[in-house]
C-alpha cells in the first residue's frame, strides 16, 4: 500500500516585485494557513517517511513548516528542480521514481500541474487552491504501478475559515 499527499504551496507574497517567480515568499496568509493544514494533516494521525519538493522559495517554505510537525529534518527534504513549473508527465515520473521501500509521501509543487496530477490520479476539481491537500491511497506494493488511486480525502483552508 502507498499513500501520497499532494499539496500545493501556501499563498505567497506578490508585494516585492523585484522578486523573480521562483524566489517569491510565503505572505502572512500563506504561513497562517501553512500551520492550519499541517496542523490538520497531523491531528488525522497520518505517517509521512519522504517529502518532495519544489525547490521554489514558497514551496519549500510550505514543506519546511509541514516537515517540522511531522518531526522530520528540514534538511531531508527531497528538492526536485523539475516539479517547478512541472506538466502531469513529469509529476508522474516523479512519482514514479520514488523507492519502493517508502510508503508515505508528501509532495509539495505548484499549479497548474497539481491540479492536473489530482484529477489524473482520481479526483474532480476544478483548481487545487493554495495550500489545499489531496491525499491518495494505491493498492500497489511499487510506485511505478502508482496511477488512479482511492482519494483518502482532499482539504483546503477556506473549508476551515468559519470554524477559527
Amino acid at each position: 500500500m502507498k499513500t501520497i499527499y499532494i499539496i500545493r504551496h501556501a499563498k505567497s507574497d506578490w508585494e516585492e516585485s523585484s522578486l523573480s517567480d521562483f524566489d517569491r515568499r510565503l505572505s502572512r496568509r500563506g504561513d497562517h494557513d501553512t500551520a492550519l493544514m499541517s496542523n490538520l494533516l497531523f491531528a488525522k494521525g497520518i505517517t509521512v517517511e519522504k517529502i518532495i519538493s519544489s525547490p521554489a522559495k514558497r514551496a519549500q517554505t510550505t514543506a519546511k513548516i509541514f516537515a517540522s510537525k511531522f518531526g522530520i529534518d528540514k534538511h531531508e527534504i527531497q528538492l526536485e528542480k523539475k516539479i517547478y513549473e512541472a506538466s502531469l508527465k513529469t509529476l508522474l515520473e516523479t512519482i514514479h521514481q520514488i523507492d519502493d521501500a517508502v510508503s508515505s509521501v508528501m509532495l509539495f509543487g505548484h499549479n497548474p500541474g497539481l491540479t492536473s496530477l489530482v484529477n489524473y490520479l482520481g479526483a474532480s476539481i476544478e483548481n487545487l487552491p493554495t495550500c489545499a491537500i489531496a491525499a491518495f491511497e494505491f493498492d500497489v506494493d511499487s510506485w511505478k504501478e502508482a496511477e488512479v488511486g482511492n482519494l483518502l480525502f482532499y482539504e483546503f483552508p477556506k473549508k476551515y475559515e468559519k470554524e477559527e
